[in-house]
């Protein structure tokens, strides 16, 4: 869900307020009341939920298990002559 700034004209508050993409504008400050609560030009911001994110499985220290390459073996001969024992392409 998306977090948008806003500031009242009027009084001068600033709030993040998390609304969805298809609700309504706040218009009302809810500080002094006044209709002047206006939706701010801001840097992006929102919140992912959910799993397979950074901040929900990985923030903790715990990477996912990744395959090491296993070495090439010398006694291979399937490589071309012009590539190393141990390259990467084969």
């Amino acid at each position: 869900m998306p977090i948008y700034d806003y500031q009242c004209s009027s009084c001068g508050h600033k709030a993040e307020v998390m609304r969805k993409m298809s609700a309504a504008s706040v218009e009302a400050c809810p500080v002094c009341g006044k209709e002047t609560f206006a939706k701010q030009v801001s840097a992006p911001s929102f919140q992912l939920t959910g799993s397979g994110w950074y901040a929900t499985d990985f923030k903790g220290g715990h990477k996912p298990e990744s395959k090491a390459a296993e070495p090439a073996s010398e006694s291979t001969s399937s490589a071309p002559a012009a590539c190393a024992t141990g390259c990467a392409c084969h």
